[in-house]
Order: structure tokens, then sequence, then C-alpha cells
């Protein structure tokens, strides 16, 4: 049975007759009410990697009883993994198993295997179905809701994907005792990216309730997710494919992107980099006379209180960061396209920087 603890929260990703749910609770990764009515047919396979099996691969392959056919798949840790050639691992698996379009893939893991194995049911046969089951904060709040899926680049990430809903999304917030400290305050600054873009309240809370969230305080983890994703799936509903509002979603991202890619990815967290990219939005958004220094302060300070990193890579140069930012999704007829801050809790999309403010910005913006 569920958990007794609490019972779980359920929310609802608007799309029609692709819409479904996320439950969010303790307890719910051994339960199989909570897993069995999203499989589409006989056939499964649980995909994972090699830090996220030992401690609840077992667990969520007890609850999947009956007659299904379930198989595994455990692939090794890390963004630098992220990559087709993983993929290919993921369909070699499915073919030796002779898996049908009946079949459906489980993503357990954070975000690099929920990106993967979402990349992978959205080719395997023209598409089969996908359940993720995140187990890093940062998965759950933000990249196992909305479709997203892919591999990384040498010259990008995320560069090479698909739009691929799952059929639900399975938030255990029991997974979060075992995140390391590091890990924690990446999916942090997800978490801190919808205050800033959305939810001027949600951030006043953060604020007040940061030194919660990182001791691992059950309810504030609880409350934190249940906001982040009810804000995610009211953007998703609005614009699933990115045409509009939804990239309101990459905030320090396009900065982020630049330095995971510059550094190699994997020796930034992806959390890590965003955490450092939006403290350079904020800044310029200030330059462009829009948020006060007090505000950009404030930003900073919350970033600092998530356990975030407030300076970029000491060796990326301007050169560096406007290289790679140029082939950044968002763009559009060669326009830089950037997320930024109107005020704090409404950000907005920006084509029209003065490249001399950019290099400014990116040349003053403190090093390590």
């Amino acid at each position: 049975m569920t958990d007794s603890r609490n019972a779980p929260t359920t929310l609802e990703v608007s799309l029609g007759d692709r819409s479904y749910p996320i439950h969010i609770g303790p307890g719910l990764l051994g339960d199989p009410q909570w897993l069995s009515p999203y499989l589409a047919g006989r056939q499964v396979m649980v995909v994972t990697n090699e830090m996220v099996a030992p401690l609840y691969l077992d667990r969520l392959t007890r609850g999947l009883a009956g007659d299904l056919e379930v198989r595994t798949l455990v692939l090794p840790d890390g963004e630098a993994t992220k990559t087709l050639a993983s993929v290919e691992r993921i369909w070699d698996a499915l073919l030796a198993a002779g898996f049908n379009r009946r079949c459906t893939l489980v993503a357990l893991g954070g975000g690099v295997i929920g990106d993967m194995v979402g990349f992978a049911a959205a080719c395997y046969q023209r598409g089969v179905a996908f359940v993720q089951v995140p187990t890093t904060l940062l998965a759950q709040v933000d990249s196992s809701v909305g479709g997203k899926t892919g591999v990384n680049h040498p010259r990008g990430k995320n560069m090479i994907g698909a739009f691929w809903q799952p059929r639900a999304v399975l938030v255990d917030t029991d997974t979060l005792a075992t995140l390391p400290p590091r890990e924690l305050s990446a999916g942090l600054a997800e978490v801190v990216k919808y205050g800033l873009i959305r939810d001027a309240e949600f951030l006043a809370w953060l604020e007040a309730e940061m030194l919660a969230l990182r001791g691992l305080d059950a309810a504030a983890l609880t409350r934190a997710i249940e906001r982040s994703c009810w804000l995610k799936a009211e953007i998703v509903a609005e614009d699933e494919t990115e045409q509009g509002v939804r990239a309101l979603l990459n905030l320090g991202h396009t900065f982020g992107h630049a330095i995971e890619a510059h550094q190699g990815y994997g020796a930034w967290l992806h959390g890590e980099a965003v955490g450092a990219g939006m403290l350079m939005a904020a800044e310029l958004s200030c330059r462009l006379g829009w948020l006060t220094q007090a505000e950009v302060a404030r930003t900073r300070a919350i970033i600092e209180a998530a356990g975030l990193p407030l300076a970029a890579p000491a060796e990326m140069g301007v050169d560096d960061f406007l290289a790679i930012m140029r082939l950044d999704k968002k763009n559009l007829d060669s326009r830089l396209r950037l997320i930024l801050l109107r005020e704090l809790g409404e950000a907005c999309i920006h084509d029209e920087t003065p490249p001399e403010t950019l290099a400014a910005l990116i040349e003053a913006f403190p090093r390590r």
C-alpha cells in the first residue's frame, strides 16, 4: 500500500488526449498502483544508471507483478554519457528482447536518464510509451515534465532530440534522502528559476525556507516540488513545443549551456551552470535598466544560499561564451535570444541586446 505518511498529490499536464499526471509523494516507487496503469502492454524495459540501480532498481521492479515481461538496462552515470551511443544501447536492448510497439520504457534516474529514455522511446518503432520516475530534485521539478527529450552534441547541449510526452511522472520524494548535497543544490537552481520567472511569492518563500530545503526537510521539499511542477505544467500546457512562453523556462540556460559545453559535459552539473547563468541574466537585466542593483543582490543572495556558483570558469572569455551561445536553439534568424528579467517574478524573451552590452557583461562577470 502507499506510504501513509502523506497522501500523494496529483497534478496534470493538460495536453488534450496526451495529458498525463504527475504523482508526488513518499513511497511511490515500489507501489504498483502508481506505475501499472500507465503501461502500454506486457513488455516493460526499466532503464537506469550505475548510481541509481543499487538504490532503487529492485524496489521498482518488485512492484511490477503479474504476467509482465520486465527487462532492465543499467547505463553508466554522468552528463558525459548523454550521447547517441547510449541511446543506441537502449535500442539494442529493446531489439534483442524482441520488444514491440506496445512496450513501455521506464526512466529511473535523473535528468540524463530521463532525456535519453524519452528520446529512445520517441524513435523506437516510431514512438512507444514511456514513464518518468525521476530520482533527483532537478529531474523531479524540471526535466521529467514537459516532454523534452534528447542528447548532447560536442558543439551544443541537447541539440539532438524530440518532443515526446511521458504517460506519467512518478515523483517519489523518498529518493531525495540519498541525494548528495551538490546534486541537491543543482536541483534547487531549477526551483529558484520558477520563482524568478513567474512567481515572486514563491521566490520569497524559497528565501525563507532555503535552509530547510538544503537540510532535506520533507515538508519544505514537497511544497517546493509541487509548486515547481505546477508552474512547469501550466507553461507546458500553454506552449508545448516552445514557440513562445515555454522559452521562459530557459532563464540562465543560454549562459549555463555555454559553460557546460566549454568545460566538458559533467565538469559542472547542469544546475550549477544554470545558477551562474541566472545571475548573469539578472546582471544583464540590470544593465538594460530593468532590475535594480538591490534586486540583483537579492538574486545573488538566493543563488548563494542554494549552494550554487556565483562566478564563471576562469578560462572562459567573451569569445568562448558567444561562440557557443550563437548555437542556442532559441535563436532565430541569427539573432541571439535571451531570457531576461523585467522584474523578479516576471521574465521576458529578449533578442535585441546590444552586442557591446552583452560582451561587457560577460567580461565583467566574476571568474573562479
